[in-house]
């Protein structure tokens, strides 16, 4: 059980297209970098919005109040608007919102985006970091140019919103930190939030408008019924009829399914029905916890629907209680039940029809919030413990046995962990290209982590150390890095209580690459050690050497340069033990890394070109372009520099020939230097520009700030200091927030340079001096010369 693509671990592929590369234009203003969105926006429009509900009723002095914020949103003068539709479950907040959206539609020309936000499920809420995926991906930016942070997600949406004219609608929203970073910033865009809360605080703040829904008037109530059953039975009693709305709570939800009922059954008087929904009224006691009328006659209403399902519908239906996730498509449902997807497709139509399902897009199905926690509720009274483990069985090995397809079908390597056969009746999804596997992956991601979640929490722990096993191989190229800390979190659980130390090793391995790509060094660097003290113990040399590699790389970012040049000496001899070329020359190069860290370029080249030659033996292009953008600068510092060049523009070809934006951009910085080296600040300043750019697609901040600071230090070299000051003082901002103290030691140096030149002595020493500062808790050849440089800056300012 290994990480075959280890090395890839700190990297994204990425293409930059579409909408993103119109916003791509950054410049330091203000200690910020700013993106901006082109004034007539490019790429897809988003259609988003689900189908309105039929039926809808009046309304009218709700719908009046929206067309007021409509008029208000296309005034440029004032900020974004914002509307709550605040109410109780049930209302109609929704439908209210979804049947005014479809029909203002065409004031908003470039696009329409929606979000459940689940806050009031049973389960977890939706995350703002993956709904803004989502949004994004809709605004036409690739998915490997997201940001990986959801400050930069924001950031990114709001700098193509800027100049849009959207209508965004979030339903469902529990909290206004749910919400808030999903807010249009600028621009003549329209949110609508849907709440049971009031949201006072987004009212106060943010100066959103509410509009507080109430449950329907008695003869708009009566209309509903009327008008859903009209087609099926005629001359019903208007006095029942309204005795039907009261006992619905004139709620529309429970007005629709009641609705149902009824017309299910034309030839059965209506006081008939009416007396069977009093008599089912105490089915349903743990729907909510209040005592109100509403709550109580919301259950009956359930409960009828519920009771009047065929056998195998009404089965089908409370097991969709025990789903993990938030939504589920025909296979996951059918293998919850242990029928066949075919038979399961028919019974889901059947649920739909009653209105006791949704389906919100093609074999993707979903529950209201309060059905879903009915539906879990029935399971409980009406499924033995038995049948309930049983099911969950199915469900998470339907969702283990797909991930591992998924896997074995990308491009991502092959699943090596050994699974337990799945349950006769369960029929795993599978795929057979890439492209397929992944777009399952996105389909069910957050589902996945639902499941780890509940596998752990029944009690299955097979199931929920090996389901974060396998979606390492996915994480470690994707980096979802809230999903990734989430499920190895709880796999490492698992894995403790079953006391298997091999898959506590290894999900502590991935929890370590997790922190470290996360830019929390420390943190990945004290579980990498656990999983070291575990694989020596076990005797398991492949994972110590792996391992191994990702201390190095976190001491190595934490200026341990001595720890982590032996932890790349000891993978270099394991894997030479274990007869893996590969390993060893990944080992070799990192080596090469810890050497140039140490000032010892000569030596550093040496283990680079001999593991360059050795990934292009192998034919592992990806892993020699790793090597070869860092054999650029070792090539730069021993003073080779025309063959440095060459050596830039060929891993930048090769980037491009794969795809690679995280090399590319990497390979634009050290271009940047030789090119400053080569007294060709111009060109220089071209290539560290676009490195920003890129780092700031692919999410990663502190690379990003590396290119802001080469982006100064281009500008010092033309003379413009005030503007290289800008880009310093930002570097320095962000490695500070991202609390890398050796990185934002070397901005604050650069700053201090900057200031000087530009005649600005006093602020510049003051910089020197928060640098000198910093500087003391570092004793490496590179922190001494930065130190003496520093001090002998300060000293020579003070003699001015």
């Amino acid at each position: 059980m290994h990480d075959a693509h280890s090395e890839r671990g700190d990297q994204t592929r990425s293409e930059l297209s579409g909408a993103a590369r119109d916003v791509v234009q950054a410049r330091s203003v203000s200690g910020g970098v700013h993106f901006h969105a082109p004034h007539h926006p490019a790429g897809p429009i988003p259609r988003l919005l689900p189908p309105g509900v039929p039926d809808f009723v009046n309304r009218a002095e709700d719908l009046q109040h929206l067309g007021a914020s409509l008029a208000s949103s296309a005034d440029t003068s004032t900020p974004t608007v914002i509307v709550v539709i605040a109410g109780t479950a049930g209302v109609g907040k929704t439908s209210l919102a979804l049947h005014w959206a479809h029909q203002v539609r065409e004031h908003f020309p470039d696009g329409q985006l929606y979000a459940n936000l689940r806050g009031y499920d049973p389960g977890q809420p939706a995350q703002p970091h993956d709904i803004l995926e989502r949004f994004l991906r809709a605004l036409g930016v690739p998915h490997d140019d997201i940001p990986a942070d959801t400050d930069s997600r924001t950031d990114l949406y709001r700098s193509l919103l800027a100049e849009r004219r959207a209508l965004v609608v979030l339903d469902n929203a529990a909290t206004v930190t749910a919400v808030r970073p999903l807010l249009a910033g600028t621009g003549r865009s329209l949110t609508i939030i849907t709440s049971r809360s009031r949201l006072s605080t987004l009212v106060a703040r943010e100066g959103a408008r509410r509009l507080t829904l109430d449950v329907l008037s008695d003869p708009d109530a009566v209309k509903l019924l009327q008008l859903t059953t009209d087609s099926y039975r005629r001359g019903d009693d208007p006095q029942e009829l309204a005795e039907l709305a009261q006992l619905c709570a004139r709620l529309p939800l429970a007005l629709r399914i009641a609705a149902e009922r009824a017309s299910r059954y034309p030839q059965q008087a209506l006081g008939d029905l009416i007396q069977d929904l009093r008599d089912e009224s105490g089915l349903w006691d743990l729907l909510t916890s209040g005592d109100d009328d509403e709550a109580s006659e919301i259950r009956s209403v359930f409960a009828w629907s519920y009771q009047a399902l065929p056998a195998d519908a009404a089965t089908l239906f409370r097991l969709l209680g025990l789903h993990p996730g938030p939504d589920f498509c025909t296979s996951a449902a059918a293998a919850l039940a242990g029928i066949t997807p075919n038979r399961t497709r028919s019974i889901l139509d059947v649920l739909v029809g009653a209105h006791l399902l949704e389906q919100k897009a093609r074999d993707r199905y979903q529950f209201h919030d309060l059905l879903r926690a009915y539906a879990a509720d029935q399971v409980l009274h009406d499924e033995t413990a038995e049948s309930r483990a049983a099911a969950l069985d199915r469900i998470l090995s339907w969702y283990l046995h797909s991930t591992h397809n998924a896997i074995t079908a990308s491009m991502y390597g092959h699943p090596t962990l050994d699974l337990a056969p799945h349950p006769d009746s369960v029929t795993p999804a599978t795929f057979t290209t890439h492209e397929q596997a992944i777009s399952w992956y996105e389909a069910e991601r957050t589902n996945l982590v639902a499941a780890t979640r509940a596998a752990n929490a029944h009690g299955m722990h097979q199931h929920a150390w090996q389901l974060p096993a396998l979606l390492h191989q996915i994480y470690n190229f994707r980096h979802p890095i809230h999903e990734w800390l989430t499920t190895a979190e709880i796999g490492l659980a698992s894995a403790r209580h079953l006391h298997n130390q091999e898959a506590e090793a290894f999900l502590l391995y991935s929890l370590g690459k997790a922190h470290t790509q996360a830019n929390r060094h420390q943190e990945g660097l004290g579980y990498l050690t656990q999983a070291i003290t575990l694989q020596r113990r076990a005797g398991d040399l492949a994972g110590e050497a792996e391992t191994l590699c990702g201390a190095g790389l976190a001491c190595l970012r934490l200026r341990r340069l001595d720890e982590a040049l032996t932890m790349f000496r000891q993978a270099q001899t394991a894997a030479r033990q274990l007869d893996d070329p590969h390993q060893e020359a990944f080992a070799s190069h990192l080596t090469g890394w810890a050497l140039l860290e140490l000032h010892r370029p000569a030596e550093a080249l040496q283990h680079s070109l001999a593991a360059a030659a050795t990934m292009r033996q192998l034919g592992d292009r990806a892993s020699e372009i790793d090597v070869l953008v860092k054999q650029c600068d070792m090539l730069r510092q021993v003073g080779q520099l025309e063959q440095a060049r060459d050596v830039a523009n060929q891993t930048l070809t090769i980037a491009s020939d794969t795809d690679d934006q995280v090399i590319t951009a990497a390979g634009f910085i050290e271009l940047g230097r030789i090119q400053q080296d080569l007294e060709e600040p111009e060109e220089a300043l071209a290539s560290y520009q676009r490195a920003a750019v890129l780092q700031r697609r692919l999410g990663n901040r502190s690379r990003e700030a590396t290119a802001l600071d080469a982006t100064g230090l281009a500008y010092q070299q033309l003379g413009r200091f005030d503007e290289a000051a800008e880009f310093h003082h930002r570097a320095a901002a962000m490695h500070h927030d991202l609390a890398d103290s050796w990185l934002q030691a070397v901005a604050l140096a650069h700053l201090g340079d900057a200031l000087s030149a530009a005649g600005r002595n006093a602020e510049a020493s003051n910089v020197w001096t928060d640098a000198e500062q910093i500087l003391r808790q570092f004793d490496d050849p590179a922190a001494q010369e930065l130190r003496n440089h520093v001090a002998d800056a300060i000293g020579q300012g003070d003699q001015q």
